[in-house]
């Protein structure tokens, strides 16, 4: 069984983990139902500075530690690309707030359903890699979220192209920042789980 330090550093960042899937469900609940738009950036803006102090917490627990349950440049990795998901997260509903937009289309909607599983597969694959006998099932959710972050690629790629067909020049601007932040959500989510198979890899 995981000493009781390891599971500080694992609950922690399974803490982290959980804030970047709220936040992700928050973003695709707006993307569904597309009102108050301003009070659900801060309610995620709550969430992102909870996030924050669970980085915090991380690397003080790390600097006050001598031997950590997996290498410390992992457990930083961790830490610092799910706060680049969670940073995303947010960066996309400022936005959306700040450049007025009204409805969610449907690239929007795909793509933040990709980061709903991406976030919760990240999630799974947290609460697994800490018990080596269940390596291969943490390199399975790996691979599917090097898959999301390919079909991600594919949606903004589409529909950025659809943009520059539009005309306008203001909203290819707008829309095409916001297709971006959301795609490098996915890009985050792609290096946290390269992390994890690395940590497997590592241990076997």
């Amino acid at each position: 069984m995981p000493r009781q330090e390891e599971q500080g550093f694992f609950s922690l960042l399974q803490e982290e983990a959980g804030i970047a899937q709220a936040m992700a469900e928050a973003l695709q609940g707006l993307m569904e139902e597309f009102e108050d738009l301003t009070g659900r950036r801060a309610t995620m803006e709550d969430l992102e500075h909870k996030a924050d102090a669970i980085v915090h917490a991380l690397h003080e627990a790390l600097n006050d530690t001598f031997v950590t349950p997996i290498e410390r440049e992992d457990l930083r990795g961790l830490a610092s690309r799910l706060d680049d998901v969670i940073d995303m997260l947010y960066a996309t509903i400022r936005r959306l707030d700040l450049y007025g937009v009204e409805a969610a289309d449907d690239a929007m909607r795909r793509l933040a359903d990709i980061i709903v599983a991406s976030t919760g597969k990240l999630r799974e694959a947290l609460d697994r890699v800490e018990d080596p006998a269940r390596g291969s099932e943490v390199e399975q959710l790996a691979v599917e979220v090097n898959d999301l972050e390919n079909q991600a690629d594919e949606v903004m790629n589409e529909a950025v192209a659809a943009l520059f067909e539009s005309g306008d020049a203001i909203r290819v601007i707008k829309l095409k920042e916001i297709y971006e932040k959301m795609e490098e959500a996915t890009d985050y989510c792609e290096d946290v789980a390269d992390i994890l198979s690395d940590i497997v890899a590592k241990n076997r």
